[in-house]
């Protein structure tokens, strides 16, 4: 019951999340968590990261501008506490799957949707998410045996969303 994609490519695990979601939704599917969408800026190569809480019309930026010269890691991680509260907050009404962004740097070291995953699976709830290759084994030490890796497809991902909620 949990799935997870890993990608290669910058930002296509968002956008396949991002299209599984809005296409479940589309079928009625009531959806707990949130999808990242990342916004393009002219005047930097990195972009602005948001969070789209399923459940709710709410958006959270997660990143912060540390100026043109950094190289430090961006995450806001009050904005991404913010977003997990919410998304938690949805639990309550029983929702056919959850999608979580990605099991990053801050679900490794305990915090951001890690108790989330652990909550929404211990009622029975699917997750699927997306893990990049350097947390892979951080990942699966979490997982410990229950994970699912999905095909980067949207078609493989929805078929793997109504296989886990049939």
């Amino acid at each position: 019951m949990l799935g997870y994609l890993i990608v290669r490519t910058r930002g296509e695990a968002d956008r396949l999340l991002v299209a599984a979601a809005e296409t479940l939704q589309a079928e009625g599917w009531p959806l707990a968590g949130a999808v990242q969408t990342n916004v393009e800026r002219a005047s930097t190569t990195r972009c602005d990261m948001d969070l789209h809480v399923l459940a709710m019309d709410r958006v959270i930026r997660i990143s912060q501008n540390l100026g043109a010269h950094s190289t430090g890691c961006r995450l806001d991680p009050a904005a991404l506490e913010t977003a997990v509260g919410l998304a938690e907050a949805t639990l309550a009404a029983a929702p056919r799957l959850c999608i979580i962004n990605k099991f990053g740097k801050a679900e490794i070291e305990g915090n951001g949707f890690r108790s989330f995953i652990g909550t929404a699976l211990a009622q029975g709830i699917p997750v699927l998410t997306s893990v990049n290759t350097t947390n892979l084994a951080a990942f699966q030490a979490y997982a410990e045996g229950f994970a699912e890796e999905v095909a980067p497809d949207l078609q493989a991902i929805l078929d793997w969303c109504r296989t886990q909620s049939a």
